[in-house]
């Protein structure tokens, strides 16, 4: 058994639209299946979750965040036989509008409007820390 360790983060955006707070979700969708899903990457050697997180974000779409740390959510899967996985989401958040998706492997990042998001998700594994998340968001406001 082989295993694979990848870390990245569900980032969040506010704005101000007519006086009401709209908040945004960091999606990507991948070149080589066409899933939505975070962006998220493999740990290098030397590196700490938050900084493969950081790292993989800013590659995948060009965006800078700050990771809260406290919210930490791992999840497991096998994305093909003799092979388990462990991916290591963060919550974070940015005021950074602009965004560029990696040429080859995303081949389209957006920032989608919350309330949109989890439909636009391929996996329930990520629907599930989308709403964990939120969640977490909102017992903190």
């Amino acid at each position: 058994m082989t295993f694979e360790k990848s870390c990245g983060a569900v980032v969040f955006r506010n704005e101000r639209k007519d006086g009401k707070l709209q908040r945004y979700v960091l999606m990507i969708k991948h070149s080589e299946h066409g899933h939505h899903s975070f962006p998220k990457g493999h740990v290098e050697v030397g590196e700490t979750e938050k900084m493969t997180a950081e790292r993989e974000v800013h590659e995948e779409t060009a965006v800078r965040i700050h990771i809260n740390e406290k919210f930490r959510q791992p999840v497991y899967y096998r994305p093909k036989p003799g092979v388990k996985k462990e991916v290591v989401y963060f919550l974070a958040f940015t005021r950074q509008t602009e965004i560029k998706a990696r040429p080859g492997e995303v081949a389209e990042v957006a920032w989608i409007p919350i309330e949109q998001a989890e439909s636009l998700l391929t996996h329930g594994n990520d629907k599930r820390v989308l709403s964990l998340a939120i969640d977490y968001i909102e017992k903190k406001n």
